[in-house]
């Protein structure tokens, strides 16, 4: 087992070259990895499974034998009819053989091939009508170490036998009949696990009966009754050590939180790394809302691998670090309560899950422990390839690439919360896991209607151009002041950006900061072209910096030209324009001239860089213009004026007061 990770660790370490050990959402992403690389269905491509039905149920009674590394099932499957059908299929690997299939007294017909299983009914089953099947079938599940069903051992001194589960994403049908994918999530499942006494068998849910056996096994009943996506079915059984905490969500109500330890594990050390779980279960619950299966559990069940993974209500783990476990947890969340519909979208699960490793640090090392979390995660966003919006569903290094879904993907998190604000930024996570979409599955696109229905925001073009686009923007700014004829100094700063492939240019607002010798103060611009040019006027004092995203809300690269402007001006189609009066209370009069034909359009943004006023596009010819813009019933502050056509942009501060 550890030559084998130290193998896969060599051979990813170009992906984490800048990290020293393997914390979070890294040592969750190469488990992944793992698990898809060496399962049996690696040529399996993300699905929709048979759409003429919907699943409602799964039971699955196991008897496993650790001895012959053998199984017997029993999957009884519910589900209702799309439409009308004589038969269905179910995904199950050929691995495993089904003897029979029975519909109350019945037996069905079926064929097994190409890793389906096709089951043929007596007549036709009309639209919404519920079927429920029972699938009786055995074989050698995949034992890859890592895979879908692992036999293994733990301990140096007298090994104990481990038998564990990590589906994600295409390994379920390796040890039991489902529809394998995860936008068609059961309403509730129940797992039975008869195995030998002395393994402790935990699956997802509640206990619901442990019973002993005339054969000397014993059966452990779980129950689960919260919509569950198939791959988040999970069992792990050796002979652990219970460890509990209690979760208090209200004064006189507190959930369980259990730990399945290996007995050799369960050290102080370790026991005080668990006792963070309630705590980290308070925090998530007050930013994103009650956790997710308050009814029923949360806990660990220790296994064979060197990461986390989000089994519901049970995350299995191959240790307990403390990123690691607020990884694993805030999953519960994103990931369980809502589900990525395809694996296409597969940044809701990684890419939240990610980013509540920084919200953890926040509550616990504050802003500083935010930040550097934060910029941890934009050095890896900076080496991502291609789109986080997966392209190849059939590559594990597509699917679950940590640079590009898990960093980037939280660092497009930071970012929208820089734009719309922390109060905004939680209550569009709090509607989107109270939205139709709670307990089921949702793309990007359904998270940006909530996004977008919360702020009253178009964002359309942050999620192009983040989630759908490549790369990061790679500014250069520079600035200059003169002094005018009352006394004042105006600040000129020029922005430009390289050209990038898609998009070809950046949209974001950018915040800059600028000190003087008395005072600082941050203004917003809308910076979405080649080149952008903006006037500060009336500054009493010298300029002593100008700090570009001074609180690093964008993943980028920026360089600072020094000299700057020196006074001269960049090639323009906009010329000698004034915005009179400035400051300004009711009304302001916007006098530009033109030098060549161009179509002009002039907007108003306010301090957060929302387009609050537009004058309908024109398309002028050389001369002198003056357009008035309406000030009234806008609130006192500082506001930004822009002049755009050609491709060139150029603004000014307005102050209302």
């Amino acid at each position: 087992m550890r030559n084998s990770f130290l193998l896969l660790a060599i051979l990813l370490l170009p992906l984490f070259t800048s990290a020293q050990t393997l914390i979070g959402g890294q040592s969750c992403a190469i488990t992944k990895q793992a698990v898809f690389k060496k399962n049996a269905r690696i040529a399996a491509t993300a699905y929709t499974g048979d759409e003429t039905i919907d699943i409602g149920y799964y039971k699955l009674n196991l008897d496993i034998s650790y001895a012959q590394k053998y199984l017997k099932g029993e999957a009884t499957i519910s589900f209702k009819t799309v439409k009308t059908i004589t038969d269905c299929f179910l995904d199950l690997s050929n691995q495993m053989n089904v003897d029979s299939i029975k519909l109350g007294n019945k037996k069905l017909t079926f064929n097994q091939t190409d890793s389906r299983l096709y089951i043929y009914f007596d007549y036709p089953y009309a639209k919404n009508e519920n079927v429920t099947i029972i699938v009786f079938y055995r074989g050698y599940p995949a034992n890859t170490g890592f895979g879908s069903f692992s036999f293994g051992t733990h301990g140096t001194i007298n090994p104990a036998p481990i038998v564990s589960t990590l589906s994600e994403p295409y390994g379920a049908p390796g040890w039991f009949p489902c529809k394998d994918t995860p936008a068609d999530k059961a309403d509730s499942s129940d797992v039975w696990v008869t195995m030998p006494k002395e393994f402790v068998s935990v699956s997802n849910g509640v206990l619901g009966q442990v019973s002993d056996n005339p054969d000397g096994t014993r059966t452990y009943q779980w129950k689960n009754r919260y919509a569950i996506a198939h791959y988040l079915i999970s069992i792990a059984c050796t002979n652990y050590t219970e460890y509990k905490n209690y979760f208090r969500y209200t004064p006189d109500d507190s959930m369980a939180v259990t730990h399945y330890v290996y007995p050799e594990y369960l050290s102080p050390s370790v026991k005080e790394q668990l006792d963070k779980t309630p705590a980290m279960l308070k925090i998530f619950t007050e930013k994103y809302g009650q956790y997710p299966f308050i009814k029923e559990k949360y806990g660990h069940a220790q296994c064979k691998i060197n990461g986390g993974m989000e089994h519901q209500t049970c995350s299995s783990m191959g240790n307990f670090e403390s990123s690691l476990v607020a990884h694993e947890l805030a999953h519960q969340w994103f990931g369980n309560k809502i589900t990525c519909k395809s694996w296409e979208h597969i940044w809701l699960n990684e890419g939240f899950a990610n980013f509540s490793e920084s919200i953890y640090a926040e509550a616990t090392g504050g802003k500083a422990g935010y930040q550097a979390d934060i910029s941890s995660n934009m050095i890896y966003a900076k080496k991502a390839i291609g789109s986080i919006y997966v392209q190849n569903t059939k590559d594990e290094n597509q699917i679950f690439n940590y640079n590009r879904t898990y960093a980037k993907g939280s660092v497009v998190l930071h970012m929208l919360r820089g734009i719309v604000g922390d109060d905004k930024f939680f209550k569009i996570l709090q509607n989107y896991l109270n939205s139709p979409f709670a307990y089921q599955s949702a793309t990007t696109e359904d998270f940006q209607k909530i996004a977008e229905s919360t702020t009253g925001l178009t964002l359309d073009y942050f999620f192009k151009q983040w989630i759908y686009g490549e790369n990061f923007p790679v500014y250069t700014y520079a600035w200059d002041v003169r002094p005018t004829s009352d006394g004042t100094t105006t600040l000129t700063l020029k922005i430009t950006q390289e050209k990038n492939t898609t998009p070809a240019y950046f949209t974001m607002p950018v915040d800059i900061k600028i000190v003087t010798a008395s005072t600082e103060f941050t203004t917003t611009v809308f910076v979405d072209k080649e080149t952008f040019q903006i006037e500060v006027p009336n500054l009493k004092d010298e300029v002593l910096e100008v700090i570009f995203d001074p609180e690093n809300k964008i993943l980028k690269n920026v360089k600072e030209e020094r000299p700057a402007l020196t006074g001269v001006e960049p090639k323009a189609d906009l010329v000698n324009w004034k915005i009179l009066p400035n400051p300004a209370a009711d009304e302001v009069s916007v006098d530009f001239s033109i030098i060549q034909n161009t179509i002009l359009s002039i907007s108003v943004f306010d301090s957060s860089g929302k387009k609050i006023k537009v004058l309908p596009d024109e398309k002028l010819s050389p001369g002198k213009y003056s357009r008035k813009i309406q000030l009234q019933n806008l609130p006192v502050g500082n506001y930004i004026i822009r002049l755009s056509g050609g491709g060139y942009s150029q603004a000014k501060v307005l102050a209302v007061r």
